[in-house]
């Protein structure tokens, strides 16, 4: 099954740092699209550059932050700690440290009102126009708790049940910020852990990703086709890049 190929593949190379194939693939375009999402600056050629060599030669004059190259690094690290903990059952600690993984060294990290490794202490909302409502910071806590328990209650998780399972995180909003990349990390971690085909919200997807959250009660269908094509486009990638065999020696 191609499910299985990948995961066993991403793990592998993530032991041997192998390039050029699945887990090269994710890691850099997973960390430029997830960052791009959220107002990163850096180029998937910058991005690829810093996975492979720690460092990049800026294209043009343009100040990069350093909370951009931080949050960059930082989520190579965070892909692999999902990797690390792939099959361990989702919990309150493990989406807390993902936050502080993704926010390790960067300014928001000695600000206290982003609170850290800590859930947010300052009400939040999503977007500037029409904007969402998240959970009050005092609620935080009993809803996570409410939203991992009706998700584990489930039998067979299906990949509208991790879709629905991100809807209900992103409306808790649970952290000062990192939400949205935690969030799609949550997804690609648990649909390899329950043999479902991953996948990566492209920035340039971005509006129909953000149009279906916003429909996301009106309207399920919008954000679940749009997510099941980038999970069509993952599935083509990976079948590209798995389709060799091992000799044995």
């Amino acid at each position: 099954m191609l499910v299985d190929k990948i995961k066993q593949e991403l793990l592998e190379q993530k032991k041997s740092k192998f390039k050029g194939n699945i887990y090269h693939y994710s890691q850099v375009n997973f960390a430029y699209n997830s960052n791009k999402i959220e107002g990163g600056n850096l180029s998937q050629d910058e991005t690829e550059e810093i996975f492979e060599t720690n460092s990049f030669i800026p294209k043009n004059d343009d100040a990069i932050k350093l909370d951009d190259l931080t949050e960059m690094k930082n989520h190579f690290r965070l892909f692999d700690y999902c990797l690390d903990i792939i099959d361990e059952k989702l919990t309150k600690e493990i989406i807390i440290k993902m936050n502080m993984i993704l926010k390790r060294n960067t300014t928001d990290e000695e600000n206290p009102r982003y609170n850290v490794g800590g859930f947010k202490i300052v009400p939040n909302k999503i977007g500037i126009i029409n904007v969402i409502n998240t959970s009050s910071p005092q609620n935080v806590e009993k809803d996570l708790d409410n939203l991992l328990s009706k998700y584990h209650s489930l039998k067979k998780i299906t990949i509208e049940d991790i879709i629905d399972f991100h809807y209900q995180f992103e409306l808790i909003h649970p952290f000062g910020d990192g939400n949205g990349r935690v969030g799609r990390m949550i997804m690609f971690k648990e649909c390899l852990k329950n043999n479902i085909i991953p996948f990566i919200i492209l920035d340039k997807d971005k509006p129909y990703y953000m149009r279906g959250l916003k429909n996301y009660k009106d309207d399920k269908m919008f954000l679940i086709d749009t997510i099941k094509n980038e999970q069509d486009l993952y599935e083509k990638m990976a079948e590209e890049l798995l389709n060799f065999e091992l000799e044995d020696k």
